[in-house]
């Protein structure tokens, strides 16, 4: 079937695949489908009048008009768009459809004879970047990327963790500490938690980027800006390092939890929030909720892990009871065969061998809190 593209009109596309890539001539259509194959991912677009007679079986879409008017259905519906049409042509089309670096895809740009892959549009949180190297090394082409943090290799404050799954705590302080960090300026890296493995380049940390162990010795290294790790609240006294600063959330709090049958969500969600308010943890660096075999399929948690995005897992009664406990229960392992559940369920997943708080009764719901540590 071809889109008939019209002014005016959205095209209507069903996407199969995170990445769209799209052909406006004759060698392009070439480069496309061969990329399809050795990308193995990927929907191919290109115009009627390339038809090869293979296209419904590839699963290739053709249209007749303008590709400027598949762009704004492309950027609804794809996280990634490889254009082979000349950069000045893709920039002219795709500027009315530019958004925010958050929620615009990226977009790469490839040359009609396939010699070079240019990263033009979120090239950091769109994966352009990425997505630029990696079809580079498929097709030969040479990567083109100008995100002056990977030319100068330093710090990418945007995806600063993102692999570990860290998130900010606002994203209003990524522009300008970013500029601080590519300007060479004095910046402060204070991480309390998490994972330690994000330099990666096989170089040392540049000279401008120094670690402290604390906010306290950070604030009176008076540094031009700041990225601080850590899992709990920040005191009103720490607060001035974020003046021009980001806070990142790692993902490092357990939380165990045994609760009675069909116990509500919203009565389980109050006490994650008070006791993490009781600890001063943000609730953003929560990682997982675990507990007993009996409780996986339990409404309550089901529905908190969903809303949040946590992980869920659970144990055998026998694994829990490999755990030893100071207050072990014989009431407990008589319904559950465990001597305890959310003591032992926080400690097996995160690898802890202390509790943030060991055992709290609320209502219907126990709850022990843990911190993985990454040494």
């Amino acid at each position: 079937m071809t889109l008939l593209l019209e002014e005016g009109k959205n095209a209507e596309i069903k996407a199969n695949s995170t990445y769209a890539i799209v052909a406006i001539t004759k060698h392009g259509v070439e480069l496309a489908r061969k990329l399809h194959s050795v990308l193995q991912t990927g929907d191919v677009y290109y115009m009627s009048k390339f038809e090869k007679g293979d296209e419904e079986n590839a699963g290739i879409k053709m249209f007749d008009g303008s590709v400027r008017l598949l762009l704004p259905s492309l950027f609804q519906n794809y996280k990634g768009i490889i254009l082979i049409i000349s950069l000045g042509a893709v920039v002219r089309m795709i500027a009315p459809l530019l958004k925010d670096k958050k929620t615009d895809p990226g977009v790469v740009v490839i040359d009609d004879k396939g010699e070079h892959a240019i990263s033009v549009l979120s090239g950091h949180l769109g994966g352009a970047n990425e997505l630029t190297r990696e079809i580079a090394e498929l097709i030969g082409a040479k990567p083109v990327i100008t995100t002056a943090s990977d030319v100068q290799k330093t710090i990418p404050v945007d995806l600063f963790g993102k692999r570990f799954g860290w998130v900010w705590e606002s994203a209003d302080k990524l522009t300008p500490v970013s500029a601080s960090v590519v300007n060479e300026e004095h910046v402060a890296v204070v991480q309390e938690s998490g994972e330690k493995g994000w330099w990666t380049y096989d170089r040392p940390l540049p000279d401008n980027i120094k670690t402290y162990p604390g906010i306290k010795h950070a604030l009176e290294a008076k540094p031009s800006a700041a990225l601080i790790v850590t899992h709990r609240n920040l005191q009103p006294q720490e607060e001035a390092i974020l003046e021009n600063g980001v806070l990142y959330r790692p993902k490092v709090i357990v939380l165990g939890i045994g609760c009675n049958r069909g116990t509500k969500s919203a009565e389980i969600e109050s006490v994650i929030e008070s006791t993490l308010t009781e600890l001063n943890f943000s609730i953003k660096s929560v990682k997982a909720i675990c507990t007993i075999d009996l409780k996986k399929d339990e409404e309550g948690l089901l529905e908190i892990v969903k809303k949040f995005g946590w992980d869920f897992h659970w144990y055998l009664p026998e694994e829990l009871n490999t755990i030893p406990l100071k207050q072990p229960s014989d009431t407990v392992f008589k319904f559950t065969g465990a001597y305890g559940v959310s003591e032992p369920a926080a400690m097996l997943y995160s690898g802890a061998k202390k509790l943030e708080i060991v055992k709290k009764k609320s209502g219907n719901v126990t709850i022990s809190v843990a911190v993985i540590p990454f040494e």
